[in-house]
């Protein structure tokens, strides 16, 4: 599974509908709502959660994924040391960082590309990738309708 910056993760790309990802990853293992009406999806075998916006037409706007063969710019990242990962992702051109610690598990985060890497005892367990915003304020939906 390839991590593509800005855009999603490998066949699901930012803007989907519902019915876009549903054709892509079929029905999902499971379907809630959020505090904010927005519709989460869960694929176990994906090890991936998928959000769509209540306030966004119900697109595509997050992915949560854990699965272990997530790549960024060709190398695995989950289970990893986070200094590594992040070592290597800073050498590809992304060097600005804000880190937050909450209990065990430490965020590190990049704004530009919306790029979180989670990790606990300094081994990444999760990525959390999102739609960015352009310059007029608005998301940069990346899917284009079919």
């Amino acid at each position: 599974m390839k991590i593509n910056l800005k855009t999603g993760i490998d066949e699901l790309i930012f803007g989907m509908t519902q019915k876009n990802v549903m054709a892509v990853y079929g029905e999902p293992d499971r379907q809630y709502k959020d505090d904010e009406n927005n519709i989460i999806y869960l694929y176990n075998d994906k090890r991936i959660r998928v959000t769509f916006y209540e306030d966004e037409d119900m697109r595509m706007g997050y992915l949560i994924c854990s699965h272990p063969d997530l790549e960024l710019f060709g190398n695995r990242i989950i289970g990893r040391p986070t200094a590594q990962v992040q070592e290597e992702i800073t050498e590809k051109g992304i060097k600005s960082w804000e880190v937050e610690t909450f209990d065990s598990v430490d965020n590190v985060f990049n704004e530009s590309n919306w790029l979180i890497l989670q990790s606990e005892f300094e081994k990444i367990i999760r990525v959390e990738v999102g739609a960015t915003i352009n310059d007029n304020d608005e998301f940069d939906w990346k899917f284009k309708a079919r």
